[in-house]
């Protein structure tokens, strides 16, 4: 898969409606005032040599080997960011995904708990990033190429597994919060899981992801926003098939 497809096209996220253009220019992410701040592959890759931005653990290492001691109003607050990913069964939506070079790709996605994404980009691209549960592939249909690697080694494994519990499984780098934002960012305990990604999470009218960025060790950030989300029971667990790429091989939307 060509290095620019990778850079433009294999990375993802939400975004609220009122952080607007100041998101698309801060890596960071929101600039409001925030109170309470601390601080062709056939089988899974290596994550040490597969450098699929935003997807793979293949981003910048936490400053703190024990992330930050949590207050207890922190502690609340990722108790109910926990809270809020062991709820979703089913979702679906649309998605805009801006890199560092402030390119942006839009697509559907469809989440399927536990463990099961699918994000389609839309035309031009020819773009279909899928996790079956165990394993996450980012297909080419244009160039019939593909990267995988096991879910285990992405920030993912720790949002959509069966049981969410982010006190328990993650170090907490940076939890924080304004009127109707919720900023967190963490990374997996497990050393054999690497890969820290920031989320942003609205808390009005009720709790809900719009936002994640990752970045690269490189400091390259990649922001994903989601708008129109949907939860759904309903999702067709065929969208969650990794499906082998052929010459005919085309997106089902």
């Amino acid at each position: 898969m060509s290095e620019i497809l990778r850079v433009g096209a294999l990375s993802v996220g939400f975004a609220l409606a009122s952080i607007g253009a100041a998101t698309a220019q801060d890596p960071d992410g929101p600039t409001n005032t925030i109170v309470n701040p601390p601080a062709n592959a056939t089988k899974p890759a290596d994550p040490a040599t597969t450098a699929v931005k935003g997807w793979t653990g293949a981003v910048s290492p936490a400053n703190s080997p024990d992330g930050i001691t949590l207050d207890a109003n922190q502690t609340k607050l990722v108790e109910q960011v926990s809270g809020y990913f062991q709820s979703i069964q089913s979702l679906k939506g649309q998605f805009v995904q801006t890199d560092a070079e402030n390119k942006r790709m839009k697509g559907k996605f469809f989440v399927k708990r536990p463990g099961r994404f699918r994000f389609d980009y839309a035309l031009p691209s020819k773009q279909v990033i899928v996790s079956d549960g165990e394993n996450l592939a980012i297909q080419d249909l244009d160039l019939n190429n593909e990267d995988r690697v096991s879910l285990d080694q992405t920030p993912f494994r720790l949002l959509l597994r069966k049981d969410v519990d982010l006190i328990r499984d993650a170090r907490i780098i940076e939890v924080q919060q304004a009127d109707d934002l919720i900023v967190l960012s963490l990374e997996d305990k497990d050393p054999n899981s690497p890969g820290k990604i920031k989320l942003f999470l609205a808390t009005k009218p009720a709790l809900e992801l719009k936002e994640w960025v990752t970045t690269d060790p490189q400091g390259q950030a990649t922001r994903i926003e989601l708008s129109q989300l949907v939860k759904s029971d309903e999702l067709d667990g065929n969208l969650f098939k990794i499906q082998p790429l052929g010459p005919k091989k085309s997106t089902p939307f």
